[in-house]
């Protein structure tokens, strides 16, 4: 269907809701930051890491650097399919993972974004090392090579 930047991308669906049109008359670009979010949490539960194991590890990833790259509106009712991919894991603390947002009905990419992430301590914040549960997962569903 849609020329993905890397293979077998996790896919999110989301529908455009009303309240998620802004004054301009489009998807305010705020949705899509908590939307991104959203499918992280679909992609890392698929894996086999919940919130509840970051709890019980007193370990997280947290966003250390966001970029989004947006390319076309999408507008209510609009149908998204939301990918992402986890495409680096240094097995010590840092994390980064791609998302695409493309427009089901036209196929058309409406967003990238990339986010840089480092594990942290639930407990007191600060950064510290990946425990073996995150190494093992999350370093084992990287995708490294981008699709030509």
């Amino acid at each position: 269907m849609t020329d993905w930047d890397y293979p077998s991308p996790f896919q999110f669906e989301i529908t455009v809701q009303a309240s998620d049109i802004d004054g301009m008359g489009h998807t305010n670009n705020a949705c899509y930051v908590v939307w991104c979010e959203q499918t992280a949490w679909a992609h890392s539960e698929s894996l086999g890491l919940s919130v509840l194991d970051y709890q019980q590890l007193d370990r997280g990833v947290a966003i250390n650097k966001a970029q989004y790259d947006y390319y076309l509106p999408t507008f209510e009712n609009d149908q998204l399919i939301a990918s992402t991919w986890l495409t680096s894991c240094d097995g010590k603390l840092r994390l980064e993972r791609r998302f695409q947002f493309v427009n089901a009905r036209t196929e058309q990419i409406v967003l990238r974004g990339h986010w840089q992430l480092i594990c942290v301590a639930l407990s007191t914040g600060k950064a510290t090392r990946f425990p073996q549960e995150f190494i093992d997962i999350y370093g084992g569903a990287v995708v490294a090579k981008s699709v030509t």
